[in-house]
C-alpha cells in the first residue's frame, strides 16, 4: 500500500510534465480559445468578450484589447481547424460590431473604427457573407468623412502613430483598398502621408515624428513613433513607387541609426526621449520587434542587404539581452503580442521563415516553452496572468484580448501549429511586412 501511495504521489508530481509534452500548440490554441469562449457576454445583435473577465466595464471595441482582435483569432483559429463552432464565435463577434462601429469615436488601427474595418473584412473572406463586407466598406466610408484638410494633406487627429494616429490609419487604407476594391482608399492614404511628411522634424540628418505636438515625451519606435510612420511611408512606396514617400521612410531610417546603440553589432533603440534614453524595451511597442519591420521594409521596396543586416542586427539586440531566462527593465512579467515573450516569438518565427536560419527558431521555441510554463490551466482551458504595465508591476491580471491576451498569445500557437504542417497565416495585419 505504502509503495502504490508513493507511485500515485510521484505520478501526481510527473503528470504535468507528461500533459505538457504531449499538448501540441493547436492544443493550446484551443484551450486558449475554451477560455475566452467561457468570458463571454451576450448582446442583442451577437457575443462580446471582457478585456479582464472580472472587469464588465473592460468591455471595448478597440484591435489593441477589444472584441476585434478575439474575432480574428477565432477566424484563425476556424482557418486552422475547419470547426465552424469557431466561426460562429468570429460570427458573433463581428455581429456585434456591425451595430457599433457608427458609435465609434476613435479612428485608428488599434484604437478605432479603422481595427473594427480590418475584422469585418478579414469576417467578411472567412464567410462570404455580404453584411460584412459591407459593414467595412462603412467604416471606410466614415474614415473619408472624418478626414480633415490640413496642411498639404488630410489628418483624423493631431495623432500621427500606428495606435491611434495617421500612421495606423494609412495602412488600413491601403488594406482596404486592395481588399474592398476601392481605390479612392489609396487616395486617401496619399494625402495622409503628405500631411505626415510635413509633420516630419529634421534631426541628425533624418527626420523624427513625435505622437502629437503635446505629449512631452518623443518615443522613436514602432507604436508611437518614427519606426511606424515611416514603416508607412515604406509601405505606401510600395504600392505607389512614388519616390517622395520612400525617401521620406528613408529620412526616417536614417535618424533611427543615428541614435541606436550599435556596439556588439546590435540594434536597440532608446524608449524616449528625453527621460528614457537608457531604457530599452524588446518587443513590438517600443523595441527591435516593431522596428526591425521598418528596416525589413525598406529591404523589400530597395532591395538593399543593409537593410536586411539592420533587420540581424535588430534580433541580435534581442539574443544577447539574456530572455526569456532573464528579466530586463524593458522585459518584465508581460508574455503578450505587444510588450511580451509572444510577439518576439512570433518576430523570430518570421525571421526563421524568410532566412532560414536556425538560431532564430531555436530562440522562438524557447520562448514558447516559456508561454507553456507561464500559463494558468484549468481542466481544458488556459490563460496567462501577467502584467501589462512595466510601471505596475503588482497589476497582475489574465486578459483575453490580442496586443494584451490570450487572443494573441493564442494566435502564436496557431502560427506555429501552421508552421509544423506548413499552413500559412490566414490573417496578416496591415502593420505587418511578414
Amino acid at each position: 500500500m505504502r509503495t502504490l501511495i508513493t507511485l500515485m504521489a510521484l505520478l501526481a508530481i510527473l503528470a504535468p510534465t507528461f500533459f505538457a509534452a504531449e499538448t501540441t500548440y493547436l492544443d493550446t490554441a484551443l484551450d486558449a480559445a475554451r477560455w475566452i469562449q467561457a468570458t463571454a457576454d451576450y448582446t442583442d445583435h451577437g457575443k462580446v468578450w471582457r478585456a479582464d473577465p472580472r472587469d464588465a466595464k473592460s468591455i471595448n471595441e478597440t484591435l489593441y484589447s477589444g472584441n476585434p482582435g478575439i474575432v480574428l483569432f477565432f477566424i484563425e483559429a476556424y482557418k486552422s481547424t475547419g470547426n465552424q463552432d469557431l466561426l460562429k464565435e468570429a460570427r458573433d463577434g463581428a455581429d456585434h460590431l456591425l451595430t457599433i462601429f457608427v458609435q465609434e469615436k476613435e479612428s485608428g488601427l488599434y484604437e478605432g473604427i479603422a481595427g473594427i474595418g480590418f475584422a469585418l473584412t478579414e469576417t467578411f473572406k472567412a464567410t462570404g457573407n455580404e453584411k460584412y463586407r459591407q459593414g467595412a466598406w462603412q467604416c471606410a466610408a466614415v474614415l473619408a468623412v472624418r478626414a480633415k484638410k490640413a496642411g498639404k494633406g488630410i489628418e483624423w487627429n493631431d495623432t500621427t502613430d500606428i495606435i491611434a494616429g495617421g500612421a495606423g490609419i494609412g495602412l488600413f487604407l491601403l488594406y482596404a483598398a486592395r481588399q474592398l476594391k476601392e481605390p479612392s482608399l489609396r487616395d486617401l492614404a496619399i494625402q495622409d502621408a503628405r500631411r505626415l511628411i510635413e509633420l516630419g522634424r529634421p534631426e541628425k540628418s533624418g527626420l523624427k515624428w513625435a505622437m502629437n505636438p503635446t505629449f512631452e515625451r518623443l518615443m522613436p519606435n514602432f507604436s508611437h513613433g518614427t519606426a511606424g510612420i515611416a514603416y508607412f511611408l515604406a509601405t505606401l512606396y510600395q504600392e505607389t513607387k512614388n519616390r517622395e514617400f520612400l525617401d521620406a521612410a528613408l529620412e526616417g531610417a536614417k535618424y533611427l541609426q543615428a541614435i541606436a546603440t550599435t556596439e556588439g553589432d546590435v540594434c536597440l533603440i532608446f524608449h524616449n526621449e528625453p527621460d528614457g534614453k537608457d531604457l530599452y524595451y524588446l518587443g513590438w511597442c517600443h523595441g527591435p520587434v516593431g522596428s526591425a519591420r521598418l528596416f525589413y521594409r525598406l529591404y523589400q521596396v530597395t532591395g538593399d542587404r543593409k537593410w536586411m543586416d539592420w533587420v540581424k542586427r535588430s534580433a541580435r539586440g534581442i539574443l544577447q539581452s539574456g530572455i526569456p531566462e532573464k528579466q530586463t527593465p524593458g522585459f518584465w512579467n508581460n508574455v503578450s503580442q505587444c510588450c511580451g515573450s509572444a510577439g518576439v516569438a512570433e518576430f523570430f518565427l518570421s525571421l526563421y521563415q524568410i532566412t532560414r536560419d536556425r538560431a532564430y527558431l531555436d530562440f522562438s521555441k524557447r520562448l514558447i516553452e516559456q508561454l507553456r510554463a507561464k500559463a494558468t490551466r484549468d481542466r481544458d482551458t488556459v490563460r496567462w496572468v501577467q502584467a501589462e504595465h512595466r510601471v505596475k508591476p503588482e497589476l497582475l491580471v489574465a486578459q483575453t484580448g490580442y496586443m494584451q491576451g490570450a487572443a494573441g498569445i493564442g494566435m502564436l500557437f496557431l502560427h506555429f501549429d501552421g508552421f509544423e504542417r506548413g499552413r500559412k497565416a490566414s490573417i496578416v495585419f496591415p502593420d505587418s511586412p511578414f
